[in-house]
């Protein structure tokens, strides 16, 4: 079987605990029991945390580094795959880099993280940023002027825009801005379950519109029930409400405190696929956006 994930948070979590041969929610020692695995690997520099802490950008962006120092060293390990074009994908485990939260960027490093193998980029986290409003936003003024400059040039470099996190009027501004696919990368529906983090239908087709995917995902609040049966309704709510070639998994592994009853870890992830019996359209729909996006 086949799985690819649209978030999950390995490099973050290996500052804890062992993600390489470890038995909590996902490591690399799970995803090798799948035939073929393709997982967007968040490079996550906890910016609130450090906001409180009162440190600089420049602490910001270290931690961004070693995060992805973290994953090019797997890759030299020969444990994964790291894609970084439309060709890339190879047996066994394949990560797409993707960084959680544009707040220490400048619109022009992108360049400089295209070349150090990021792939996708999410405008914000839980904090409103220079660029766009997040999903906790007490004003929401969506996508600004800085942040369309930064999707139009994520376009033209072949980087992924994910609005995950973001507020409702940044996901409607950055459908109508991207030229190429975008994704809410572990998201789920409103009409399922209110909740800030998820998604209304106007949001989900506006993101369906630009060709995007959204990763249904684990994070037990944003559930209509914290368990397994939770995440299959969202799939099912998304797939037979917008089109099952706009969804997929995006997990959120290693990134949440506590799992929902019955998907305990990445693993469970089978019973998911076996369930909705979807298995080609969670697979094939990320990899149409990457093949969308970075043939550019």
């Amino acid at each position: 079987m086949r799985l690819a994930d649209l978030h999950e948070d390995l490099a973050y979590a290996s500052m804890m605990i062992d993600v390489i041969n470890g038995d909590a929610q996902s490591s690399i020692s799970m995803l090798r029991a799948f035939d073929e695995s393709m997982v967007f690997a968040a490079v996550f520099p906890r910016i609130k945390m450090r906001k409180i802490a009162g440190e600089s950008h420049i602490a910001l962006q270290g931690l961004l580094i070693e995060q992805i120092k973290f994953y090019l060293e797997l890759e030299k390990a020969g444990l994964v795959n790291i894609i970084r074009g439309i060709n890339d994908l190879r047996p066994g485990i394949n990560l797409v880099l993707s960084l959680e939260g544009a707040d220490a960027l400048g619109i022009n490093d992108l360049y400089i993280l295209k070349e150090l193998g990021i792939r996708a980029i999410g405008l914000t986290w839980n904090e409103d940023n220079r660029f766009a409003a997040s999903c906790m936003t007490k004003k929401d003024y969506g996508l600004t002027n800085n942040g369309e400059e930064l999707v139009k040039l994520a376009n033209e470099l072949g980087i992924i825009i994910d609005v995950a996190h973001a507020s409702k009027q940044t996901v409607l501004d950055v459908a109508s801005t991207s030229r190429k696919p975008i994704i809410a990368s572990h998201a789920n529906a409103s009409a399922l379950k209110h909740h800030r983090r998820n998604l209304d239908d106007e949001e989900i087709e506006a993101i369906i519109k630009t060709g995007g995917v959204i990763g249904v995902t684990a994070i037990r609040d944003t559930l209509p029930s914290p368990t397994m049966q939770g995440i299959v309704d969202n799939l099912k709510y998304i797939g037979e409400s917008f089109g099952w070639s706009h969804v997929a998994l995006g997990t959120d592994m290693l990134g949440i405190d506590e799992t929902p009853t019955g998907f305990e870890n990445i693993l469970k992830a089978r019973n998911i696929i076996e369930v909705i019996n979807r298995e080609e359209e969670l697979w094939r729909n990320p990899l149409r956006v990457i093949n969308d996006v970075m043939n550019s």
